[in-house]
């Protein structure tokens, strides 16, 4: 059985303000090019399809727009788990309607782990889908005290699972690592818990035929080769500039036949960094040796004040999305945040903060959190 391995779409991204919705309609142009070429028996996307989990109506009409072409146009089975990104009830929708044309969704995690079995020449593959869950969920789903942690929630989950000669699949969206292999993450991948509770060794999963993971946005395999990221489909954060993006054929044959290869996608824009004086980097000399119509990092080496360096910029590159000055440190600036700090409002200064720490704004159901434990604190502070 040949499967496309495929998962972090983030549909609805925005990259410093930027909608990269119609760089994912061509990147998805570019997977249909491979299903073409490759002839899949089908295909597993990993999590993460949307980028939040109230998306945009672009980016739905966007999903449904490939799930048509796949389903009814390629006539290829599709098994689809959700992330921590997506609204696992939202993409749930429709999942019964959708099966009768073997459109497999599984966005809400249920101890009863859905299986979706197909059949080859060799027999029976067995596709397990277990969505992201957080543990605290799990724990009242198993109604088990004892979980605490994401590698609770999977122990719980492969126990469950008899293992003989027959060929099983396990389709999870987590943060897997090894005891030897380096991992690789990125600045585009939200944090799944704190102090290190979302990390899941690896050796869990091993005894599977092949490990479909999702949430890493660098393809790459951990400790084993049968056990892989797909990566993210676009290059959404700085941190992936050097990262080749794409996705995993992978033949599954007799059991314990596994063939794996990677196929590029080549986006329509590349994300790059370029560096130097402003001045240099504003020259023919320079600017004709790249293409300027990718989108731009740019890391300003100037130590002197520069007037509105990002409109001179995006003159000469119209998608530049970013500018760094590691060299300049200008005092007002310091000075109008310290006042700022004196005149906002401690819900506002956390939505600053969260925003400076992770690029990310707060969903509103997180925000809402905020304000009643910020309330509760003021609450207390007034009767003490």
């Amino acid at each position: 059985m040949k499967i496309l391995h495929t998962g972090d779409w983030h549909l609805g991204k925005l990259v410093n303000e930027y909608s990269m919705l119609e760089e994912q309609r061509y990147i998805l142009n570019e997977l249909f090019k491979i299903i073409e070429r490759e002839q899949p028996d089908c295909m597993i996307i990993s999590g993460d399809v949307y980028d939040r989990s109230m998306r945009p109506k672009e980016a739905v009409e966007l999903f449904d727009e490939a799930l048509n072409k796949l389903s009814l146009e390629y006539e290829l089975p599709v098994l689809i788990i959700s992330g921590n990104h997506d609204s696992g009830e939202r993409l749930d929708f429709g999942k019964e309607l959708f099966q009768k044309s073997e459109v497999f969704i599984e966005g809400t995690f249920s101890p009863d782990v859905r299986i979706v079995t197909l059949l080859d020449e060799y027999g029976p593959v067995h596709f397990y889908l277990v969505p992201y869950v957080n543990p605290t969920l799990a724990r009242h789903l198993y109604d088990d005290s004892s979980i605490q942690t994401h590698q609770d929630v999977i122990e719980k989950v492969v126990d469950s699972i008899t293992f003989d000669n027959e060929r099983r699949v396990f389709i999870n969206h987590n943060f897997f690592a090894g005891k030897i292999d380096e991992v690789y993450t990125s600045d585009s991948e939200r944090s799944l818990s704190v102090g290190g509770t979302d990390v899941i060794d690896i050796e869990l999963v091993k005894d599977f035929d092949y490990v479909a993971l999702g949430h890493l946005h660098r393809p790459q395999k951990v400790e084993h080769d049968h056990i892989r990221y797909s990566g993210s489909i676009l290059k959404y954060s700085v941190s992936e500039i050097h990262t080749t993006k794409g996705v995993y054929i992978v033949d599954l044959k007799e059991k314990g036949e596994v063939d794996i290869t990677f196929h590029r996608l080549e986006p329509r824009h590349d994300f790059i960094k370029i560096e130097g004086r402003l001045e240099d980097l504003l020259r023919p000399e320079f600017y004709t040796t790249v293409d300027r119509e990718s989108y731009i990092h740019a890391v300003l080496t100037d130590e002197k004040e520069l007037y509105d360096p990002m409109r001179q910029l995006r003159a000469v590159y119209p998608n530049i999305l970013q500018i760094d000055r590691p060299n300049f440190v200008l005092e007002t600036y310091q000075g109008a945040r310290h006042q700022a700090v004196k005149t906002k409002a401690p819900l506002e200064l956390y939505e600053d903060f969260y925003l400076e720490m992770t690029g990310q704004e707060l969903e509103p159901s997180e925000l809402e959190l905020i304000k009643q434990l910020l309330t509760d604190a003021f609450r207390e502070g007034e009767q003490s």
